[in-house]
């Protein structure tokens, strides 16, 4: 499989590594989760991800990496562990490590990423969020002397506010997720240009779209999903025509699409079993897309440029939907 380099880390990974969400008990029976963690590290995968709020997740990849003898590049996140957590308490933090390191039974990590860093009603990560400094900021540079970790990142989903956190020029990775994909391409504005500022690998997660780009929902954009806007119900249609003409699977295009940046560093894939990590890496091995497909999809793309105000944050395709939560 082809690798890039991640950044300053100057460590070569695979053009598409392993999410670790899917293969916790949120997404597999642990026996076919460690199967495909197994195949994809076989078929050339050398990066994973995970982190403690991705349910067993940590576990189950500790659990397919014993013994296991391929190089391979691991990274995890502080936040949400032990409960409760409070982000700005070092002994929380070290615990929250430990706790992580003995799950994945390591001593030590090659990527130690800070989770959500940019939504402080999630996780109010910093004192100072001006220079966006704080505890965990002090932790992660005593984890580098101590030789625990090796390289520090964030993990992210806002489009404007990671940005002012990467130009600190204090973290070595960046993981992007919800916003670089064939129709949300918001990360293209800051995100993308401020990483390669300042240097830093690029991380894509979801570049399904949190499966909203895992098929051609035709049935639910023809007549259903009353919670799309008009544009982007026209730009979906548009979407699926162009697919059906090309005779390229959705999911294809969407992973092919983002390999085709080439200051992106890996994307993460959400296989849960073998087959589709075997899917995954087929795609990711027709390479970047043509020119002229490229246009054609950007031109779909710029119909609708910016999130409708109204879209939910997870495209509930074959989902239950009761309409927008309460107006604060």
């Amino acid at each position: 499989m082809r690798q890039r380099i991640l950044g300053k880390t100057g460590i070569h990974v695979s053009e598409i590594g392993l999410g670790g969400l899917f293969v916790s008990s949120f997404g597999n029976d642990r026996t076919e989760a460690i199967q495909a963690i197994r195949q994809g590290l076989k078929l050339g995968i050398n990066y994973l991800d995970t982190a403690p709020a991705y349910h067993d997740s940590e576990e189950v990849l500790g659990q397919a990496l014993m013994n296991f003898k391929v190089p391979y590049t691991l990274s995890t996140k502080l936040g949400g562990r032990p409960n409760p957590f409070d982000p700005r308490d070092k002994d929380i933090l070290r615990r929250s490590l430990e706790t992580s390191l003995h799950l994945l039974k390591k001593t030590k990590i090659d990527i130690l990423m800070i989770h959500e860093p940019d939504r402080p009603g999630q996780y109010d990560w910093f004192t100072d969020w001006n220079n966006f400094h704080g505890p965990v900021c002090e932790f992660l540079t005593e984890l580098k002397a101590e030789g625990i970790v090796k390289y520090t990142g964030l993990g992210g989903t806002t489009a404007y506010t990671l940005p002012a956190i990467m130009a600190t020029g204090n973290y070595d990775v960046v993981l992007t997720a919800f916003n670089y994909s064939l129709l949300w391409q918001e990360a293209k504005h800051q995100i993308i240009p401020e990483a390669i500022k300042q240097n830093m690998g690029i991380i894509i997660g979801s570049p399904l779209q949190q499966g909203a780009l895992s098929k051609c929902y035709h049935a639910e954009v023809e007549y259903g999903a009353p919670w799309l806007a008009p544009g982007r119900r026209e730009q979906l249609q548009k979407l699926y025509k162009f697919v059906a003409e090309l005779g390229i699977p959705l999911p294809e295009l969407a992973i092919r699409w983002v390999l085709t940046n080439p200051f992106v560093s890996t994307i993460l894939s959400g296989s849960r079993s073998v087959s589709e990590v075997e899917k995954n890496i087929g795609y990711i091995n027709s390479g970047p897309l043509p020119e002229d497909v490229m246009k054609k999809i950007q031109e779909i793309a710029d119909l609708v440029p910016f999130r409708p105000f109204e879209e939910p944050f997870v495209l509930p395709f074959c989902r239950a939907y009761r309409g927008p939560g309460p107006a604060l």
